[in-house]
């Protein structure tokens, strides 16, 4: 049914794409990121953390929330293949075509652009993974 979905998946499927952002911004694309959207790590650490790491995990949730769903309108018998292309489907045809969107109108750079649209495939398959190995 619909409404039935692992919780335990959605919380899991959410820690591993934050645990993919942690990677991702931080040893992989931290520098590059830092460049092209133009701030400091000084700058990074006088944020609001609490509000910036739990609203990001809070999008998580809902992000995985929303991937269980998606996986419980068609019941077990996705397989795994599936359901990782569909996160990645998510990811390619409903984040990035947003993001770039956003980024073109507010001229950001190309740079940003790939940083980014690369975490957000990454994070979709990360949170399909998870999903497809705890129905």
């Amino acid at each position: 049914m619909l409404w039935e979905v692992n919780w335990l998946a959605i919380v899991l499927a959410a820690l591993a794409g934050f645990v993919v952002g942690g990677i991702w911004y931080g040893p992989i694309m931290g520098k590059r990121w830092m460049g092209a959207v133009g701030i400091t790590e000084d700058e990074i650490r006088q944020g609001n953390m609490t509000l910036i790491y739990g609203g990001a995990f809070a999008f998580a949730l809902l992000a995985s929330w929303t991937l269980a769903h998606t996986f419980a309108t068609y019941g077990r018998e996705l397989s795994v293949f599936v359901k990782v292309l569909t996160a990645f489907g998510v990811a390619l045809g409903f984040i990035i075509p947003a993001i770039g969107t956003n980024y073109l109108f507010s001229q950001k750079s190309k740079v940003l652009f790939f940083i980014d649209a690369g975490y957000w495939l990454l994070f979709y398959i990360a949170m399909g993974l998870v999903h497809a190995y705890m129905p």
